[in-house]
This record gives C-alpha cells, structure tokens and sequence, in this order.
C-alpha cells in the first residue's frame, strides 16, 4: 500500500511574495525529481490581506526567468492546514511566532521549522521580505528558496526512501 503523499507548507505574512516562491521553487524540484505523486507543496500568509490573490508579480517574474512556473492564490494560515502539513516552513521569526499562536493547543509545533535553518549557502536567520525593497530583494529570495528546497527535498527523499 502507498504511503500518502508528505505535504509541505511555505508560511510568510502576506502569501504574495516568500512563501509562494517555496512552493513554486519545491515544486519546480519535485517535478524534476519524477515525485509529484509523493510529494506536495503548498503555501500560506499568518495574514489574510492577499487572501485569493495571485503572487506578486515582481516575483513572478523572477522564478520564472529561473525556468520554474508560478502558480497559487493567497490564503490565510490556519489550524486546520497546520493538521494537514507534515512539514511547516516559515520565513521570518514573526512567521515563526505567528504560526506557533494558530497553533494555539501546541499540537503540531515539532513539525513547524525556520526555512533558514535548511539553507546551507547562506548565514541569513530569516528570509527578508521582498516587497518594499527592489529587484536584488526578489533575486535573494529566489535563491534562498533554491538553497533550502534542495537541501529539504533531499532530506525528504533520504527519509522515505523516495
């Protein structure tokens, strides 16, 4: 009998920006890797202000000059999507508490993690946000995503023999 499908979720403020460009960039790697019926990514903002919004289309611009299709519409974290996930990525230490509070009886705290802390390319603690800034903020973001998806996606398939 298969296993069901190990689910990852991308957590940013506002779901337009960071944790889209998780998603897409794991599911860039997913799909190269052949896993797409073993492995799913998704995202979500601890925000609900972009709730049904597309991502921000300066980050869009720059995954997919990078080769990886964006796609996805904003959503507000919950409690229910923390049960769903095994896997509870958040860019930013605000993030971090943030999703800690919907998890207000601590049921699923050992699964929440910092991206950052999948990164081995860089000494950054948390994914800086992109949207007030300009280009070269987008560009460090979609590195970032590359640096830690790999190193998570690896870890995924050593885990589950994939």
């Amino acid at each position: 009998m298969a296993s069901s499908p190990y689910r990852i979720l991308f957590v940013c403020l506002g779901n337009i920006c960071r944790s889209p460009a998780g998603e897409n960039t794991m599911n860039h790697l997913i799909e190269l890797a052949g896993l797409t019926d073993h492995i799913i990514s998704d995202s979500a903002g601890t925000a609900g202000w972009h709730t049904g919004k597309g991502p921000d289309p300066r980050m869009t611009k720059t995954l997919e000059s990078r080769g990886i299709t964006v796609t996805g519409r904003a959503q507000q974290l919950t409690s229910e999507l923390l049960a769903s996930h095994d896997l509870i990525l958040t860019m930013d230490d605000d993030n971090y508490h943030e999703a800690l509070k919907v998890d207000s009886q601590n049921l699923y705290r050992e699964k929440i993690k910092r991206f950052t802390s999948f990164c081995e390319n860089s000494t950054l603690t948390e994914v800086p946000d992109p949207y007030y800034g300009g280009d070269d903020g987008f560009e460090t973001v979609a590195d970032l995503m590359q640096d830690g998806c790999t190193h998570i996606l690896a870890q995924i398939k050593k885990e589950r023999s994939l």
